[in-house]
């Protein structure tokens, strides 16, 4: 009865969602690495996506690797009304909040590093406001990757130049390396809960191999 207690208490996703901006312009850019996020899922997982209209994003589902279903969205509302397309799908399936992780990038973790939390608040960031929003709550998994700061942040420009920015060549490098630690958090968190994940994953940080 309690490992039966245990199983129904475990936060197991039925949705990924990787959170980033539509057009070539801003492929690549350190606002869009929860797009590269599910794209490297879908690629792993061999699950196709494509543009679904009714869900204003690309969707695809399929089998994750404990056999079970999964969905995978990427919301072409741009970023500050990812919750819209969020929210037609979760309507549409009838799933909970809690069932849907949501992938995004985090200034204020170092590019190297993330973190898992399975509720919390939007910390400034415009696409989880309109998540947040449009789900009538906070209590839903995320999974944070870290972009860094720009070296100077005295105005709000430097922040939207930073995060509409492209990798260096160096950070490149940590974030190919980054995404697989972001999959890999994800297969863990499917096959035996988000807290699971969280215990291993949250300490974790890839180190270039240059300084």
């Amino acid at each position: 009865m309690t490992s039966t207690e245990t199983a129904v208490n475990l936060i197991v996703p039925q949705l990924i969602v990787g959170l980033g901006n539509p057009e070539p312009k801003y492929e690549q850019t350190r606002h869009n690495v929860g797009f590269m996020a599910v794209d490297l899922l879908a690629r792993s997982w061999q699950i196709s996506c494509a543009e679904h209209r009714k869900f204003h994003g690309v969707f695809g589902e399929g089998l994750a690797p404990n056999r079970e279903k999964i969905r995978l969205l990427k919301p072409l509302t741009y970023m500050n009304r990812s919750g819209q397309s969020i929210r037609a799908v979760t309507d549409w399936y009838k799933l909970p909040p809690s069932s849907v992780l949501v992938v995004y990038d985090d200034m204020d973790l170092p590019v190297g590093r993330v973190r898992l939390r399975l509720s919390g608040s939007a910390g400034g960031h415009n696409g989880m406001k309109s998540t947040i929003s449009h789900l009538g709550t906070q209590n839903f998994p995320r999974l944070r990757i870290g972009i860094g700061k720009p070296r100077s942040a005295s105005t709000d420009s430097d922040t939207v130049s930073h995060v509409l920015g492209k990798f260096a060549p160096r950070e490149n490098e940590l974030i190919s390396e980054v995404l697989y630690l972001v999959r890999d958090a994800i297969e863990l968190s499917l096959k035996e809960g988000v807290e699971k994940a969280m215990s291993l994953y949250n300490g974790r940080s890839i180190v270039g191999s240059h300084s």
